[in-house]
C-alpha cells in the first residue's frame, strides 16, 4: 500500500530532481517501476525505501529511484514522419543555407538510443543525397543507466524487431551468440552520448540546429513545459527546427515556435517580430 505521505515526498522529489511531474493517477507506476529496487536493496515495500531515501549516504538509491521514474520506452524510427522530415526536408534546408558548416542535431531525450541510432542510419543511408554534409549528433539524458545501454549499442531481438527494417538490421547491425544485434561501429561513432537534465541551463549543448525533444514534454508541468521549450529556442537559429511528439505541441507554452504547415509535429523558429496570433497556424497536417 502506497502511503500519502510517501507519496509526495517522492513526487516532490521527482519534480525537483527531473521535472516529472507526478499526478495522482499515476501513482501506480511508483509501484510498479520501483519494484525491482526493492528486491535489489531488499526492502519490503515503498515506505522502507522511502525511509532507506531520506538517511544519510543515500544518494545511490535516491538516483537509482528518479532514473527508475523516468526512464522511459524508446523504439527504433518512432513514428516515422519526423525521420522522413528530417532527410526530406529539414536536412537538406540546412545544408543548402550552410555552406560547408556542420549542422548539430540533438536527441535531447536519448533514453536507450533508438532514436539517434536511428537518425545516424539515416545519414548513412542518405550521404550522397546530402552531399556527405559533416552532420554531428547529440545524444543526452537523464539516466547514466539508460546511456551506458545506448553506447553499447546492443539490443535485443524483441526491440531491433520494434521499427527496424529488416534491410537496416542486415547493413547496420551484428548478431550476436546471444541473438542479440549490436550496432555497427560506424554507425555508434556518429553519436555523441552526454548526461544532461533538461532543467539545467543548456550553455553546454547548443547552438544547434535541430532538436529533437519527443516524449518527454507530456510529463512536465505546465510552467516546465513553456521554461525548456524557450530555452531550447535560446540556442535554435532563427531557419532551426524542434520536433515534438505525437501528443505534444507548443501552443499556448511559448511563441518561440510555430508549427510546420505540411509536417506533423516539425516547428520552426517564430519571427521574432511575431506575434501570439502567429500561432493559429498550429494545426494538424498530414
Amino acid at each position: 500500500m502506497l502511503l500519502e505521505e510517501d507519496f509526495s515526498y517522492l513526487r516532490r522529489l521527482l519534480k525537483e530532481r527531473s521535472g516529472l511531474a507526478l499526478t495522482t493517477d499515476k501513482a501506480y507506476l511508483i509501484t510498479t517501476r520501483l519494484k525491482p529496487i526493492l528486491e535489489q536493496f531488499g526492502l519490503k515495500d515503498i515506505g522502507t525505501l522511502v525511509a532507506r531515501m531520506k538517511t544519510p549516504g543515500s544518494r545511490e538509491i535516491v538516483e537509482q529511484v528518479v532514473e527508475a521514474m523516468t526512464t522511459n520506452e524508446s523504439l527504433f524510427f518512432r513514428d516515422t514522419k519526423p525521420f522522413e522530415a528530417l532527410t526530406a526536408m529539414m536536412l537538406p534546408k540546412l545544408i543548402a543555407a550552410r555552406g560547408g558548416r556542420p549542422i548539430r542535431i540533438w536527441c535531447a531525450a536519448a533514453s536507450t538510443g533508438q532514436e539517434p541510432y536511428s537518425i545516424a542510419i539515416l545519414l548513412e543511408e542518405n550521404g550522397g543525397r546530402l552531399r556527405n554534409h559533416p552532420i554531428e549528433i547529440l545524444a543526452s539524458d537523464l539516466s547514466q543507466a539508460a546511456l551506458t545501454r545506448a553506447r553499447m549499442g546492443e539490443y535485443t531481438a524483441f526491440e531491433v524487431g520494434r521499427g527496424v527494417p529488416q534491410h537496416y538490421l542486415d547493413r547496420y547491425f551484428q548478431k550476436t551468440a546471444r541473438n542479440h544485434f549490436v550496432i555497427l561501429p560506424k554507425i555508434r561513432s556518429r553519436i555523441n552520448f552526454q548526461c544532461r537534465n533538461l532543467l539545467e541551463p543548456f550553455d553546454r549543448v547548443g547552438p544547434v540546429d535541430i532538436v529533437f525533444c519527443r516524449n518527454v514534454l507530456i510529463y512536465f508541468d505546465r510552467v516546465t513545459k513553456a521554461d525548456v521549450l524557450n530555452r531550447i529556442a535560446s540556442i535554435v537559429p532563427s531557419d532551426g527546427y524542434l520536433v515534438l511528439g505525437g501528443a505534444e505541441t507548443t501552443l499556448g507554452l511559448t511563441d518561440a515556435f510555430v508549427r510546420h504547415t505540411e509536417w506533423r509535429n516539425v516547428y520552426l523558429r517564430a519571427p521574432v517580430t511575431g506575434k501570439p496570433a502567429a500561432l493559429a497556424t498550429d494545426k494538424i497536417c498530414a
